[in-house]
């Protein structure tokens, strides 16, 4: 899996908040973390711990989502934004992710695409038009459950 990014530039950050060529930056990888908290190893270690903690509540709530009404996805990417402000590994995911959404977009613009799609679903709008009507042809609007064997 590629999860690195497109864009030029972009570099790890180390956990002084330096990046490789030594220059300090804030757009790269690494712990949002206020300085005050990076500066102590115990509370920045207890920071990490209360982020994870609270970020698999999150992401838990959307997995619970998912069969239930509710925007599941969107609370799970919502869970995975909270990971991506302390772990490296979630940044990566998160940005792995956009990507893929964003050339999914691309594509579903695509006009040939388009064309496809406003076709299939001209046909498939067809179809449920004909099986209403033959239904409603046979049966009138009778509910299925309260139809006599005929």
């Amino acid at each position: 899996m590629n999860t690195g990014s497109d864009e030029p530039g972009e570099v790890a950050v180390a956990a002084d908040g330096t990046k490789a060529d030594g220059a300090t930056g804030e757009q790269g990888l690494g712990s949002k973390a206020p300085e005050f908290v990076k500066a102590r190893r115990m509370l920045h270690l207890s920071w990490q711990v209360g982020i994870f903690i609270i970020g698999l509540a999150v992401v838990v709530v959307g997995i619970i989502m998912l069969p239930l009404p509710g925007p599941g996805w969107v609370v799970i990417f919502g869970g995975m934004a909270i990971w991506a402000t302390e772990f490296v590994w979630a940044q990566l995911v998160l940005r792995w992710t956009k990507r893929k959404v964003t050339e999914a977009a691309q594509r579903a613009l695509d006009p040939a695409v388009r064309r496809r799609n406003i076709v299939l679903t001209s046909i498939g709008l067809v179809i449920i038009g004909a099986l209403v009507g033959v239904y409603l042809w046979k049966f009138g609007f009778e509910m299925p459950w309260k139809i006599k064997d005929q």
